[in-house]
């Protein structure tokens, strides 16, 4: 008898655990949805604008090459119209063998500190473009 009830007891609190888990995976994919209507969120094009007028902070999407390493974790990167530094980690190379003639996309945020004349994109995530 107790081992039919502790039985059934597990079952309810395995069964209870796995609906809240899958609920929070509803939940959490819900927040990664993405806003495409107006914006008054500054849009880059490309490294010339971002040199002529940064923002602080804005995320960009850029298409180009890593054409030379500075330090261990800053790059030169072109896209043809400008070269912008780019501080590219290990994690976000992810294995991935890059040469200067190899055609990327980084995803990552405008960082501008004016008081030391620093200006990079802080990459978060890198591919390889065929």
């Amino acid at each position: 008898m107790f081992r039919k009830l502790a039985s059934r007891s597990l079952a309810v609190v395995c069964g209870a655990t796995i609906l809240a888990a899958s609920g929070m995976m509803g939940v959490m994919n819900a927040a990664h949805a993405e806003y495409v209507g107006p914006s008054k969120v500054r849009q880059y094009k490309n490294v010339a604008e971002i040199l002529r007028e940064p923002v602080d902070d804005t995320y960009v999407t850029l298409r180009g090459k890593i054409i030379m390493q500075l330090t261990d974790k800053m790059y030169q990167f072109s896209d043809g119209s400008g070269v912008v530094n780019a501080k590219i980690g290990p994690k976000e190379f992810g294995g991935q063998r890059i040469d200067a003639n190899t055609p990327v996309e980084i995803w990552g945020n405008i960082h501008e500190d004016p008081m030391r004349k620093d200006l990079h994109i802080d990459v978060k995530r890198l591919t390889i473009v065929n």
